[in-house]
């Protein structure tokens, strides 16, 4: 009904214009206004009839829309639940994730570390001069940060017991060496397990930069030698030989030990004028020792034969004294015995007193290397500190070396010099009780 009266009201306001804009007679104006609002009721019923079509198509819309929403909310609700089960079934699932991924991290952080153990020992072992390039195999476990393949851990697998199998195998094998100065060469090598490697009876040291051999530059001593070229040569199951269970610690420690001579060259010239002197003292001892014997023997066979003393000998000498002064007065014959006497001593105890004297002058020498050895020391620390013990060797062995030289020259040359003090000091009173008895029997002669 209001929409009615809209429609009235407008074609009122607009009538005079209708009316102006069709002039006749009032029935034909009368007839043109039902025609017009018999048009405008049929475009009001259209109107009325569409609005009325489109109203129940959007009430089907609205009620079709509805249903859908709630289609909708309940398939959100269901989403909603599957979610929350999802997310429960996430949860767990990351549970049990994080377990099994800590499990598998300690696996593979105990199967790295054991790659990267074989992989050290197999490049410090023995066997690699035989198989080189086997801790290579292992880089790829090492430094790779994925999981080890089945392949992988098969290798690894069988490095560990190839190792174990080789370390207690002796094989020979061609191999290139290097000499002591340094020239390759191919030569046939024995492998005493991962102990030793001989080649040419010379023990061999490994060299894990290059996986290669060496000649050592010092070989061990002469015994060990032998034992490694008799076991190069044997032809039995068994033979003897001296290994290294250290490997290599123990012959480094060998070889690096010094021989006699580098100990006396740590010395320095203390220790050189220390020999030198033991040198002379030693030959003037042998050679007095000589003399001494020799005067001994002559001496014993005068006294064999004291009636036709010979000049030949001190003794001989002393009693032609006797014999010439024997109408001389006691007093005058007993002076010239001992003159003579007094004659004969000097050759005979020639040399004991430098003997002597090189027996306690070798100790000090060797007291005066050990001072100068320790203030070489303690100029080494004021210099350099004591962080490095090989700065301040050189002065402890100077220090030690001379005292020991000091030690070795005084103490055979004090018994040198006991030995021929005494045969000096026997000959000499062989030499007084002969002139003894020569007095006594002239002067029996005198009195009968």
């Amino acid at each position: 009904m209001t929409f009615r009266w809209l429609l009235s009201l407008i074609l009122i306001l607009t009538a005079p214009q209708w009316l102006e804009a069709a002039p006749g007679p009032l029935d034909q104006l009368l007839k043109q206004v039902k025609q017009q609002q018999q048009e405008i009721s049929r475009l009001n019923r259209e109107r009325e009839s569409r609005f009325i079509t489109e109203k129940k198509q959007r009430q089907q819309l609205l009620a079709q829309a509805k249903a859908e929403l709630a289609e909708l909310e309940k398939l959100s609700n269901n989403l909603k639940a599957e979610f929350s089960a999802n997310q429960q079934a996430l949860a767990k699932l990351e549970d049990e994730l994080q377990q099994s991924s800590g499990i598998l991290g300690e696996i593979v952080g105990t199967v790295r570390q054991a790659a990267g153990d074989l992989k050290t020992t197999l490049k410090e072992s023995l066997v690699s001069a035989q198989f080189p390039g086997r801790a290579k195999k292992l880089e790829t476990i090492t430094e790779s940060k994925r999981l080890p393949t089945l392949e992988q851990l098969e290798s690894l697998w069988y490095l560990y017991l190839h190792e174990m199998t080789e370390s207690g195998k002796v094989t020979k094998f061609k191999s290139k060496i290097l000499t002591a100065s340094g020239e390759p060469k191919t030569s046939e090598v024995i492998r005493v397990g991962v102990f030793n490697a001989l080649a040419q009876g010379q023990y061999l040291r490994y060299l894990p930069e290059t996986e290669g051999l060496i000649m050592l530059p010092r070989q061990p001593e002469r015994r060990l030698q032998k034992l490694a070229q008799a076991f190069m040569n044997a032809s039995g199951d068994y033979a003897p030989l001296g290994i290294d269970p250290t490997r290599g610690v123990l012959l480094g420690m060998l070889i690096s030990s010094p021989t006699v001579l580098e100990r006396i060259h740590q010395g320095g010239l203390i220790g050189y004028i220390i020999l030198a002197l033991g040198a002379i003292g030693l030959l003037l001892a042998i050679w007095r020792l000589i003399v001494l014997s020799g005067i001994g023997h002559k001496i014993n066979t005068q006294l064999q034969d004291l009636d036709t003393p010979r000049d030949d000998n001190p003794l001989g000498r002393v009693l032609l004294t006797g014999l010439q002064a024997k109408s001389l007065p006691p007093e005058t014959m007993e002076n010239l015995l001992d003159e003579a006497i007094l004659r004969e001593i000097p050759a005979i105890e020639r040399g004991l007193s430098l003997v002597k004297l090189i027996t306690a002058v070798a100790p000090l020498l060797g007291l005066l290397g050990t001072v100068t050895g320790m203030i070489e020391t303690f100029q080494s620390i004021s210099l350099f500190g004591t962080g490095d013990p090989k700065l301040m060797a050189s002065g402890i062995s100077q220090a030690l070396v001379t005292t020991m030289l000091g030690l070795i020259v005084a103490i055979p040359l004090l018994f040198i010099h006991s030995l021929l003090a005494s045969r000096s000091k026997t000959l000499v009173q062989i030499l007084e009780e002969q002139s003894a008895g020569v007095i006594s029997a002239i002067m029996e002669k005198r009195a009968a």
